[in-house]
């Protein structure tokens, strides 16, 4: 007698369920991984939001920038002088009126 052969539909079942196991894997950290395309995406308007914060941040250094120049020792703009000297300290010249 010969002995039974084993079974060759079982062997490509199980190397097929295994392919797309793998492939199910892979495809999955392709989308969702670490690397995949939802984070590049994150990332991208992550850099975006950063981006506009770093310019807006530019934009109020250069505007301090300037008012710093405006009251220095090399160039005293009178006007802002005054302006400061209002709002900081709160003084009011005789003939004004305050309105809350």
């Amino acid at each position: 007698m010969t002995p039974p052969k084993p079974r060759p539909a079982i062997a490509s079942l199980l190397l097929m369920i295994l392919a797309v196991s793998l492939g199910g894997y892979f495809t999955f950290a392709a989308v969702q991984g670490d690397y995949g395309v939802f984070r590049q995406v994150q990332l991208r308007a992550e850099e975006r939001a950063l981006i506009d914060k770093r310019d807006a941040l530019r934009a109020e250094l250069a505007g301090m920038k300037n008012l710093t120049h405006r009251l220095s020792d090399s160039y005293l703009d009178l006007d802002l002088l005054d302006e400061q000297a209002r709002d900081v300290l709160g003084y009011l010249r005789a003939d004004e009126i305050v309105i809350r």
